[in-house]
């Protein structure tokens, strides 16, 4: 009976194991955007070599970006995979728009502001940050 249990608690360890997940950040200063109708993609945003268990996947994503001067009417942003975006809703927040990616994943932030001309001020992008929770 003793040995069933201590098989019973170790096969339970370890798929809780197995199931933890874990986080990586990454953070950059970023480009200047000064034209309408342009993508910006801003600088990558990638974990360390090695820091994200093979087969991870992405649970949320939590974004910060700032800029030097307010945002203008217009903008808009992406946080981007290789494979797909999702849409962030303003210069923070927190979204699923990316789970089931890959944990290792190098992610991007694409901006633009549609239509045609200069933007002025130039949007300037002082930095920007992400953390990355998976499973």
């Amino acid at each position: 009976m003793r040995p069933l249990i201590a098989l019973f608690i170790w096969g339970w360890l370890a798929t809780a194991w197995a199931a933890a997940g874990g986080s990586w950040s990454a953070d950059s200063s970023g480009l200047q955007l000064s034209q309408q109708g342009v993508v910006a993609n801003q600088p990558p945003l990638a974990p360390l070599a090695g820091q994200v268990p093979a087969g991870a996947r992405i649970d949320d994503v939590v974004w910060q970006i700032s800029l030097l001067s307010p945002a203008p009417t217009g903008l808009t942003l992406q946080l981007c995979t290789t494979r797909r975006c999702m849409a962030l809703d303003g210069l923070s927040g927190r979204s699923l728009g990316l789970r089931g990616e890959p944990a290792d994943s190098t992610l991007r932030v694409v901006m633009w502001v549609a239509g045609k001309g200069t933007i002025y001020p130039p949007i300037n992008v002082v930095s920007q940050q992400v953390i990355v929770n998976y499973h």
